[in-house]
């Protein structure tokens, strides 16, 4: 079995990692942060920061949105909290009302 090093991406993944990396980038250069202060802010390490600003998509999500919020990256199109809590609001309710176990698909040989 591969490692996760070794594992390899969609070319949206990488482009979607890419630009949320630059963007946060953006947004600390905007706000004259160092490397430093950001990366003490998110509790991560500079070289994870540095990481995620170059779109590595192996660092956890968790952390790329972190940074983000904390220079100021709008994420899912969102103008404030409440639009993102009322987007979640929406998305809970369409998963109450489907199956909670998606079964495969088993193809069945009616030839006889």
């Amino acid at each position: 079995m591969p490692s996760p090093k070794d594992r390899s991406y969609l070319p949206a993944t990488q482009e979607a990692t890419e630009l949320l990396g630059k963007l946060i980038r953006l947004g600390r250069r905007e706000r004259r942060m160092s490397e430093e202060e950001l990366a003490g802010r998110a509790g991560v390490t500079r070289r994870t920061l540095q990481r995620i600003e170059r779109g590595d998509p192996r660092c956890a999500i968790g952390l790329f949105f972190e940074l983000a919020v904390l220079v100021g990256v709008k994420l899912f199109n969102a103008d404030d909290r409440a639009s993102l809590s009322l987007h979640l609001g929406r998305v809970n309710d369409k998963l109450a009302v489907l199956p909670s176990r998606i079964r495969s698909s088993v193809k069945v040989d009616d030839e006889f």
